[in-house]
């Protein structure tokens, strides 16, 4: 189990890679990921929330110290691939959900605020529920089979 969480957590590190490439991308330039007027990460990906913290309405683009949500996103999914192949489930646990509590909010400002949408963070949610879940049950096992050998 340990090695799936991790593979999920690679690609999740790929699909964050990717929306990275497109924040760092001319806005002038359509994105790969522009599929309708619904589906632009682009838009997404360039928008006052693709950093954390998100940029203030009169701040320009360029300016301020902020760190792109897709670089967080990079970093969640490496601690999750570490803390589940040395087998610290707890944490990897804690870490996925922290990690599902962003996706949910990123997805939240997505649907709500910016109404467009970016295919690498629904790919990205996706991934993270799957790491989410996958963790729980690993943590349901080893919480039965501790309590069976206690009898």
């Amino acid at each position: 189990m340990k090695y799936l969480v991790a593979l999920l957590a690679v690609v999740g590190i790929v699909v964050a890679s990717m929306a990275l490439h497109v924040h760092y991308m001319d806005p002038s330039q359509a994105p790969p990921c522009a599929v309708t007027e619904r589906f632009d990460c682009g838009a997404v990906n360039h928008g006052r929330f693709a950093v954390f913290p998100p940029r203030s309405f009169d701040e320009p683009a360029t300016g301020g110290h902020h760190i792109p949500v897709a670089t967080v996103g990079i970093i969640g999914y490496a601690a999750i691939a570490v803390f589940a192949l040395a087998g610290w489930w707890w944490l990897a646990f804690q870490a996925s959900f922290a990690g599902f509590l962003c996706a949910c909010f990123l997805s939240y400002i997505e649907a709500f605020i910016m109404e467009k949408w970016c295919i690498y963070c629904l790919w990205s949610q996706g991934i993270m529920t799957a790491i989410l879940l996958l963790t729980a049950v690993m943590l349901a096992m080893r919480t039965l089979r501790a309590r069976r050998y206690e009898r």
